[in-house]
């Protein structure tokens, strides 16, 4: 596959443009959320593509990529985190949820011989799992906190009725589970009839055979089927779990104007 020119890149701004013009004259406001978010991807991924030139071309390839993979995890258990504060021990479970996630992606496609291990590989399918469960967590714990601080008085009614922690948990914990993975359900129905993925139309741009290419995303989209809904199970019963205190009360930050 032939190198994209300088002007294949900025010709690709196009349909970003168009949405900015519109934005413009429609009085939308969002046109510097556009222009922002086009901004940072194109220097992160030029970041990235410097800092994968540099790392995998040395000596210390597997440590480093190794470091890179950890980094993800944490940054990913971070964000999940901040977008409920409140909730005790969320960074722990986010960070063991996406860890065993990422673990066990990566062990199934080397361990057993799917793709070759390299480096690079180890990276960019964790990164494919990874960057795939984070959003689908912080939808799960965002739902869960939810349910809770929206109408405590439902969790309260059934306390009252003598429901205890692990009741109320079988009882809120589906409900939450089951939006939250609505969006990479709904994503992995539809893949070939309405979206093409990325990773089969990367490598079918790169030359590989249609079949050899479908496999291989077909690899990948069970494996972030399985990665999403693990981290989402963990991370809902964690969430919902702590959403009660000892005495079986509900705490400050599960009541409205407190998350």
């Amino acid at each position: 596959m032939e190198p994209v020119s300088v002007l294949g890149a900025v010709s690709s701004l196009t349909l970003i443009g168009l949405a900015v013009a519109i934005s413009v004259w429609m009085r939308l406001g969002i046109e510097r959320s556009i222009v922002w978010a086009a901004l940072r991807a194109a220097v992160q991924l030029l970041a990235v593509g410097a800092v994968f030139r540099l790392i995998f071309e040395s000596a210390q390839a597997p440590l480093y990529s190794g470091l890179w993979v950890a980094g993800m995890i944490v940054v990913a258990a971070f964000v999940t985190d901040r977008r409920a504060p409140g909730i005790p021990g969320l960074w722990r479970f986010a960070l063991l949820s996406l860890a065993a996630s990422a673990g066990v992606a990566l062990a199934v496609v080397f361990g057993f011989g799917i793709i070759e291990a390299s480096p690079v590989n180890v990276v960019v399918v964790a990164g494919i799992t990874i960057g795939n469960t984070m959003p689908a967590t912080v939808l799960a714990v965002n739902r869960a906190m939810a349910y809770f601080t929206d109408d405590p008085g439902r969790v309260e009614t059934l306390l009252a009725l003598g429901f205890d922690r692990r009741q109320v948990s079988r009882f809120v914990a589906p409900l939450t589970a089951k939006t939250a993975l609505i969006p990479q359900i709904e994503r992995t129905k539809v893949v070939g009839l309405i979206a093409l993925p990325g990773a089969m139309t990367g490598l079918l741009l790169a030359g590989v055979e249609p079949v050899d290419a479908v496999v291989i995303q077909l690899v990948v989209m069970y494996l972030i089927l399985g990665a999403v809904s693990l981290s989402v199970a963990v991370v809902t019963t964690a969430t919902v779990t702590s959403a009660f205190s000892a005495g079986l009360r509900i705490p400050d930050w599960a009541r409205p104007g407190t998350a």
